[in-house]
């Protein structure tokens, strides 16, 4: 008998596919791009950065930001919105948490600030799904890594991503000084040097999916 032994899986027959792992994905001309009145961005160095977060960590402990994977398809390939902020700096859109606010909710205010009209009123509700990853930063470095180090007790951020699957047309609307930008998930795979750690690890996450693209 050989020292390696093959495992048989299933029973033979078909299995059927896992329709809530199936994604529609609606073509990128099925939405409206507009623009808004810029919004405040910090600038500061990493110094003054790692002084905000320690403050806020004495304040509330720690931090956790949700973000969001949000896809489109374009040229039939799956894309994956991103902000950029001063034509360098990639971002999932979304936010950090206000102290008793749930993470769902946080994320929805976030996309509705960052990327619905300003007026907008009676537009579609954003839905979130479920929660694809997470990281975690142990120090007030800028390291951080997809799992919590056992050794760490005190983490100092959790950044959550969560799916959030878009309605057949919606109105996207971002400030003057940020740029929505659909990327190919190939051009993301361990792209780490362009859009580091997190957006590249996003091909992976989302791995057990389907995609349906829907024809436009």
């Amino acid at each position: 008998m050989d020292d390696e032994t093959a495992l048989r899986v299933g029973n033979g027959h078909a299995e059927t596919p896992d329709l809530s792992n199936v994604l529609d994905i609606y073509p990128l001309s099925y939405y409206y791009f507009g623009s808004k009145q810029a919004s405040t961005v910090k600038e500061e160095t990493l110094t003054d950065r790692v002084q905000r977060m320690k403050s806020n960590y004495a304040a509330h402990g720690m931090r956790t930001r949700v973000e969001a994977v949000i896809l489109v398809e374009l040229f039939k390939h799956p894309h994956l919105l991103l902000l950029q902020v001063r034509n360098s700096v990639f971002k999932l859109p979304g936010g950090r948490l206000k102290p008793g606010e749930s993470e769902v909710d946080c994320l929805k205010r976030k996309l509705s600030s960052k990327l619905s009209p300003d007026d907008e009123v009676s537009g579609p509700e954003w839905e979130v799904g479920q929660c694809l990853g997470m990281w975690w930063r142990p120090d007030f470095e800028t390291l951080i890594y997809p799992y919590l180090p056992p050794n760490v007790k005190k983490p100092k951020e959790c950044i959550k991503l969560f799916l959030v699957k878009l309605p057949e047309s919606r109105k996207f609307t971002v400030p003057k000084n940020f740029k929505l930008l659909a990327v190919p998930l190939c051009q993301l795979h361990e792209n780490q040097k362009t859009y580091g750690p997190i957006i590249s690890g996003v091909p992976q996450l989302l791995s057990k999916f389907s995609f349906n693209i829907i024809e436009s």
